[in-house]
């Protein structure tokens, strides 16, 4: 490891570590290995947590090549992108992404909507330096799992006009076991005490929650969006996913389910194994590869 001048430039540190080391996963029955780097905490905007990791191949690019933005879980009250970088990061990296690892502010700095404010501007942010990166500006996907799926819908999904930041052009949208109906959570049998800390008591609670839900911005239009949930997910009702994607159906959107049956929240590597081909059988779908 060792530190590295960055280029100056508009909400960029003047420096920052960067990391060149081998990794392997296991994405199928033998394991495989490749080298990746990262060029760790860059800051996006002006807040301490507002800060992002570019991982990419330590090979030099040749040409442009596709982006992913991921963003981690956690309730929006914990979690880091230190904990998706082996499980969600390095399977795009291996297949040719340029990743933007993602870090917003949690609920303990900062309530609803600032998560949402942050994971906006850090789309933007990586959106307006593609070339920096050598990354096709047309073939940025947005992905995260449980209330980073959450946030990854929100990117994807949410318009100009709902005036909680910047809105970029998406490819697509791969939701793990996200959350696209945030009322469901503060109220009745789905309440979970998360959602209450991220959206406390206050005026206009609900109408604040609604606005915060990816299912309230379905529309025709939208980037197609792959959602994968578990049947038995205790935390995220599994029919959240079911509803959104026949509502974006209905709407005249490409969206697709895959149910992984007995499923909780969160999969093992060996039940990721078996997704990661899938989703990239998906992506090459919608014509998104390196």
């Amino acid at each position: 490891m060792r530190r590295q001048e960055l280029l100056q430039g508009q909400g960029r540190l003047r420096s920052s570590w960067k990391v060149i080391a081998p990794f392997s996963l296991g994405l199928a029955a033998n394991a495989f290995g490749a080298d990746y780097q990262i060029e760790a905490n860059i800051r996006y905007s002006l807040h301490p947590e507002t800060v992002l990791d570019i991982v990419q191949a330590r090979a030099p690019a040749l040409k442009n090549r596709p982006g992913a933005i991921v963003i981690h879980g956690g309730g929006w009250v914990e979690g880091n992108k230190e904990s998706v970088l082996e499980r969600f990061c390095l399977p795009l990296v291996e297949h040719g992404f340029v990743v933007a690892n993602v870090e917003y502010r949690l609920a303990q700095s900062a309530t609803a909507p600032a998560a949402v404010n942050d994971v906006l501007e850090a789309a933007k942010w990586f959106r307006d330096r593609a070339a920096d990166y050598k990354v096709d500006p047309n073939q940025i996907i947005v992905t995260g799992n449980s209330a980073g799926g959450h946030l990854a819908m929100m990117v994807g999904m949410a318009p100009e006009s709902a005036a909680l930041g910047p809105s970029i052009k998406i490819a697509a949208i791969i939701n793990f076991y996200g959350i696209s109906d945030v009322p469901d959570q503060l109220q009745g049998p789905h309440l979970r005490p998360y959602a209450v800390t991220w959206i406390p008591e206050q005026l206009d609670r609900m109408e604040l929650a609604k606005k915060l839900s990816p299912i309230t911005h379905v529309r025709k239009g939208l980037p197609p969006v792959l959602s994968i949930h578990g049947d038995a997910d205790p935390v995220v009702p599994y029919e959240q996913s079911v509803r959104l994607t026949k509502e974006l159906k209905a709407a005249g959107d490409q969206a697709e389910l895959i149910t992984v049956p007995g499923g909780q929240h969160g999969f093992p590597p060996e039940e990721m194994s078996k997704l990661w081909p899938q989703i990239f059988n998906w992506l090459k779908k919608h014509k998104i590869s390196s």
